[in-house]
């Protein structure tokens, strides 16, 4: 899934919400309508294809190029290397919070990254000890050792361990940070990869244990088993000791579906109740199939767009994402959280559920975990988060209580264990650094265990929430973090933060290098939450969904005009940064209301979106934008689709734009064709390709620190010099 680039922390939210402003500023006008067979309509038109080519000599040449001109320029402002150092600090510190995942006999694992461990180390330790203020640590597996060893550059995509007894483990490794990956047997045991264990070949895809001996893959089998996104066609169950040509075909999906993939639904003591396959024929549409004992499978009763979210005392959870009648008779409305006692449920589709959640309209669900005995959600009202504790009574009915976590809180429900029902939860804010607590659900029951220190000098900054009006009237929320001693003069250096889709929450988190390089330097932090997100469920995702599009670029710009119409900013001051759907986000913005700013940083852009669709993973998010392929969606698409937007003569700023070589999600060609449009049409641009790092950019701490301090160089110059440095 596309993901933000650059995804803030989960944190405190000190909010106090005002009245909206109406912006009165006159709309621009549009753009004139495209005309076919103009610049960039077809593949015959665009000057610029030959720059797809990812790793292509001349594409190559070009990028060294432009990163060579464009480093001079950042790395060469004096304040550079002050805000290198500071990132560095940062994403090195040592005092950040270990993030805690449960294992199945009560002990604490945590993937650990630091000056001393660039990529990382994958390590143990005791709940009791984790606990504590120095925690006692067992390292298991050494990244930068196994590179060094190995002569790759390997990234940790994760690990996946056979419950109960979670002593093997299917490790994940990405070359230089690409989605695709490499899966080994690891015994944690003795601390070494499982000679003669499975090894999968680098593919996109995922491998699930069924037991010790058996696994459910799906990879790239050879021609014919991918799909057009480009993930995986067929699931396969393989057995210890075969080859992948010998494991047995379960499943399969059809070429134009997103992905086919399996899994296991498990009880608390690990045992499976039921081995699953997902078929994602779009998106957010798909079918869940069960793969039966005798190597059938029989579709379950499932509206397309539902999810399985976990097995609580025999319970199946879903999530409902649809307004659906069940085989029962029963009417359940989108955004539903509902239940079935699992085995009755498998042998008659037509058993009643349970009504868990019914989220009100400005309520979503951010969150959710099982316990042994209860599960534990995150539920948000107006962007600001609860802990809710739901047990299933004997009747069926599912009782609730909430946690006691500080009030007007954005939470996080972390990992959760099996033995009891103890779970940790994160709460923190824009100004509050990040808290790790440990609740039990059985007792309601609250401790703080972690705590991070101030990572910025927060003294004085207050955090608002404001609503701007959209273009259709709907009101969109917005948190805007600056100093309370703020001028209303427009005068202040303001950075706008959006995503804007794939039903992704832009919660309030504590971001210690937003506070370090903007923030504690004068700056003015602002994040929208548009629709397209999913602040208020899934109905608010939908309502930007493909022809709708345009809707949550309306209020990403709405929110840019109310922070004009209140005077906490001005075009000269007003900087915007978006990545990967963000990316995007910056493009509209860019050739809509160019008026309106004076800086973009656009990370791992999407831009052309006449070939997002042929492009990497693109095909995969046809059911966010539609299909370009289709007369009549590309008409919509058209309308806004940056790069064939781009015009001459208008108010562009300088922008920035950067992307990954190793980036196998969202193109490189997107953000080299923008750039390259961009010089065509004779406005500066700076231009930097990292070539390791993947969709987020960053393979490794020290990559992340130099992308974090290009950024703010860039928005110093921008910005907060007087005049805009060009």
């Amino acid at each position: 899934m596309i993901r933000p680039a650059a995804t803030l922390a989960i944190l405190l939210a000190s909010t106090a919400l005002a009245t909206g402003v109406m912006a009165q500023s006159p709309a621009s006008p549009p753009n004139p309508p495209l005309v076919e067979g103009g610049f960039a309509t077809s593949d015959a038109t665009d000057p610029w294809l030959w720059l797809e080519e990812i790793d292509g000599d001349r594409a190559m040449a070009w990028v060294n190029e432009q990163n060579t001109r464009s480093l001079a320029v950042l790395q060469g402002d004096p304040r550079y290397e002050g805000l290198h150092q500071q990132a560095l600090e940062i994403v090195q510190s040592r005092d950040r919070i270990p993030g805690p995942g449960f294992n199945h006999d009560g002990t604490i694992d945590n993937f650990w990254q630091d000056a001393g461990h660039v990529r990382g180390i994958w390590r143990t330790t005791t709940l009791d000890s984790y606990r504590a203020e120095t925690p006692q640590w067992e390292t298991l597996l050494d990244i930068d050792a196994l590179s060094a060893a190995e002569g790759h550059n390997w990234v940790w995509k994760g690990a996946t361990c056979l419950p109960p007894e979670d002593s093997l483990c299917l490790i994940s490794l990405s070359d230089g940070g690409k989605d695709a990956v490499t899966i080994r047997e690891f015994d944690r045991t003795t601390k070494t990869f499982v000679s003669d264990g499975f090894v999968l070949p680098e593919s996109k895809g995922d491998a699930t244990w069924v037991d010790a001996d058996t696994l459910l893959i799906a990879r790239d089998f050879g021609a014919g088993s991918m799909t057009s996104s480009g993930y995986p066609m067929i699931v396969k169950r393989l057995t210890r000791g075969q080859t992948i040509d010998q494991a047995e075909t379960v499943f399969t999906g059809q070429p134009d579906d997103v992905s086919v993939s399996g899994y296991t639904l498990r009880d608390a003591d690990g045992a499976v109740r039921a081995v699953l396959i997902n078929r994602g024929i779009t998106f957010y549409e798909g079918e869940t199939w069960r793969l039966n004992e005798d190597g059938t499978t029989t579709q379950l009763a499932l509206p397309a767009k539902s999810q399985i979210d976990t097995l609580v005392q025999g319970q199946v959870v879903v999530t409902i994402k649809q307004d659906w009648t069940a085989p029962s008779g029963q009417a359940f409305h989108t955004g539903d959280v509902i239940a079935w006692p699992l085995d009755a449920w498998l042998a008659d589709p037509a058993t009643p559920a349970r009504l868990i959640i019914r989220p009100g309209p400005r309520e979503a669900v951010e969150g959710m975990n099982a316990t042994r005995n209860r599960l534990v959600v995150a539920l948000f009202e107006n962007v600001r988060g609860a802990v809710y504790v739901y047990e299933p009574n004997a009747d069926g009915d599912w009782a609730r209580t909430r946690l006691d976590l500080p009030q007007n809180v954005t939470v996080g429900v972390g990992s959760a264990s099996e033995r009891d029902d103890q779970v940790f939860v994160s709460v923190a804010g824009y100004l509050n650094p990040s808290s790790l607590w440990l609740a039990d659900a059985a007792t309601g029951a609250v401790d703080e265990v972690k705590s991070l220190p101030a990572k910025f000098d927060a003294s004085g900054m207050i955090v608002d929430q404001y609503e701007a009006r959209s273009a259709d009237g709907t009101m969109i929320p917005y948190f805007v973090v600056h100093r309370d001693a703020m001028a209303s003069d427009g005068s202040n250096p303001t950075l706008l933060y959006g995503y804007g889709g794939f039903e992704v929450s832009m919660l309030p988190g504590y971001s210690a290098t937003v506070g370090k390089l903007w923030l504690e330097r004068g700056g003015v932090y602002v994040v929208a939450n548009t629709r397209g997100g999913g602040e208020f469920g899934p109905n608010w995702h939908e309502a930007a969904l493909q022809q709708n599009r345009q809707r949550a670029h309306e209020d990403f710009q709405a929110v840019a005009l109310d922070l004009i119409a209140r005077n906490i900013t001005s075009q000269p001051k007003l900087g915007i940064m978006g990545g990967s759907q963000g990316g995007l986000f910056m493009g509209a913005m860019l050739t809509q209301r160019p008026d309106l700013i004076n800086a973009a940083v656009i990370q791992v852009p999407l831009f052309d979106m006449l070939r997002f669709n042929k492009l990497l993973a693109g095909a995969s998010w046809q059911g966010e934008y539609g299909n370009p392929d289709i007369p009549a969606e590309r008409a919509w698409i058209q309308a806004y689709s940056p790069y064939q937007n781009l015009r001459s003569n208008q108010p562009y700023p300088e922008v920035f734009i950067h992307t990954s070589t190793k980036d196998d999600r969202v193109h490189p060609g997107h953000a080299r064709k923008a750039a390259a449009r961009l010089q065509e049409l004779g406005y500066p641009v700076l231009f930097y390709e990292n070539t390791d790092g993947g969709h987020a950019a960053g393979a490794n701490l020290r990559e992340t620190a130099r992308r974090l301090a290009l950024e703010y160089t860039y928005l110093t110059r921008r910005l907060m010099d007087q005049p805009a440095q060009e």
